[in-house]
């Protein structure tokens, strides 16, 4: 028996299956998403290699679609935090809540305790709340009172930024920067595939609705 012959054989039979799974994701979030198939390629080689993955754009163009599509098609757990000023870091990483009788405290976990956590405008939050995203995006665990708990796996960060001098946003540090594998535009889509949003199911409007955004706490 050649057992190189062999192995080869196994790969290729688990490449093959690999691609196979890669093209049917492509394939499903393309009819969400049109006219994006470099970004959509760009974010799935970065969820594979379990990267975060930075877009910049102006509002209005898709980007927390294109989110909610992988999460979808990939069937993992996922959080929407629009990130204003208030934003505080116990929202992201979650906080521990005093019980009486003396009782340890529960932990109430955060809008990061997901697969895939979708952090909206990231750059009109404060340096604070930005860094509470670092432990978690290199470490893929989140700490809170001395207690480290890890995050499902797998996770990814997709967040949003609004370009350089709109209103109400400072820039994103360079160790905030370092965390994310891929930074991207996404742009306007062409005339023509403008013209291909006429032809998409009128149930996918209504199951955008359904999207699980985290609310900062009180």
């Amino acid at each position: 028996m050649n057992v190189t012959a062999d192995a080869d054989f196994c790969d290729g039979l688990r490449n093959t299956a690999l691609m196979q799974q890669v093209q049917e994701i492509i394939s499903q979030v393309r009819k969400v998403v049109v006219g994006k198939d470099p970004v959509i390629a760009s974010i799935l080689m970065a969820m594979l290699a379990q990267g975060h993955v930075l877009l910049e754009d102006v509002p209005g163009v898709g980007k927390t679609t294109m989110a909610l599509a992988f999460s979808r098609t990939m069937d993992l757990s996922y959080k929407r935090m629009q990130f204003t000023p208030d934003v505080m870091p116990s929202d992201i990483t979650g906080y521990t809540t005093i019980q009486t009788g003396g009782a340890a405290g529960v932990y109430v976990p955060g809008a990061a305790m997901c697969n895939l956590f979708l952090a909206d405008e990231i750059n009109r939050a404060s340096s604070k709340t930005q860094s509470a995203l670092l432990e978690v995006m290199e470490e893929n665990s989140i700490t809170v009172d001395g207690v480290t708990r890890a995050v499902p796996q797998p996770f990814l960060v997709i967040a949003t930024q609004n370009p350089a001098g709109s209103s109400g946003t400072q820039p994103l540090p360079e160790s905030q920067l370092d965390r994310f594998m891929v930074r991207l535009s996404m742009g306007y889509p062409d005339r023509r595939s403008e013209v291909g949003f006429f032809f998409l199911p009128s149930s996918f409007f209504s199951s955008l609705a359904s999207t699980t955004t985290a609310e900062p706490s009180t």
